[in-house]
């Protein structure tokens, strides 16, 4: 009886200790993938507390948390022959752990090759001014083509961000002469103007001046006013054009 005895002992104790091995605590962002005897069960299981019967029971854990993925620098030529190094970011999180797990052997490193390879296609596709102008349009291409990719898999592409383009230094040069050119363009089109509306102010204050002849005899006073305020022992005798062309004709009229 006692050697009996001793034996259930033992069996409550293996029984006890294997419940305990199987017990399994997932976080509220993971999910539990488990596969009995080979087949995939529906449904997921977790977060919390969980029971893995192991061997019959295999688990994966997975993930729901957002990742961010850097994609490598990638060589790329644009459209118009410019070659340029350029890398960017992803953002993804996986919708159905199920998917993930069966569908694809390793959903992150499947990521980064397409969007190596897309990242290189259409970018190619484009000339270095659109590359640069129009970021934002060129991150949902990116974000629609790798989402259908990865979709199948579980797996949702949240956004794709275009992180940094490094362009060649003869192009850098290039890029800053051709932005010097433009500033100098605008600093003389602007200088430009403003000597054309200085032009015009002075006709229209002629023509002013021309209707109220008293008024030149005015201004002429006034000037003669603040070269005195200012202390100065020069003065000033304005002598109209009008009166060396007169002066010149009455010299012909002497001549004849």
């Amino acid at each position: 009886m006692e050697l009996i005895g001793g034996f259930t002992g033992i069996i409550i104790i293996v029984v006890v200790l294997y419940i305990l091995s199987s017990i399994k605590i997932l976080a509220e962002y993971e999910r539990g993938v488990i596969f009995r005897l080979g087949h995939l069960l529906s449904h997921p299981k977790g977060p919390g507390v969980i029971l893995v019967f192991a061997p019959i029971d295999r688990m994966v854990r997975v993930s729901l948390r957002q990742e961010a993925l850097e994609v490598p620098p990638q060589d790329i030529i644009t459209r118009d022959n410019v070659t340029l190094k350029v890398n960017a970011v992803i953002f993804l999180r996986v919708i159905e752990p199920n998917k993930a797990v069966v569908e694809v052997s390793n959903y992150v490193y499947q990521t980064s090759q397409f969007a190596q390879t897309t990242l290189r296609s259409v970018l190619g596709e484009l000339e270095l001014d659109e590359l640069l102008a129009h970021r934002d349009k060129i991150n949902l291409r990116l974000q629609t083509i790798l989402d259908q990719h990865t979709s199948p898999w579980g797996v949702k592409v949240v956004s794709v961000e275009v992180k940094q383009v490094d362009l060649p230094e003869s192009m850098l040069r290039a890029m800053a002469k051709q932005a010097e050119a433009e500033r100098e363009k605008r600093s003389k089109i602007i200088h430009a103007e403003g000597e054309f509306s200085a032009a015009q102010r002075l006709v229209d204050a002629a023509h002013l001046l021309a209707t109220e002849p008293v008024s030149v005899q005015l201004r002429y006073l006034q000037t003669l006013t603040e070269i005195g305020v200012e202390k100065n022992t020069t003065v000033i005798f304005p002598v109209p054009v009008d009166f060396f062309a007169g002066l010149q004709k009455m010299m012909a009229k002497a001549g004849e």
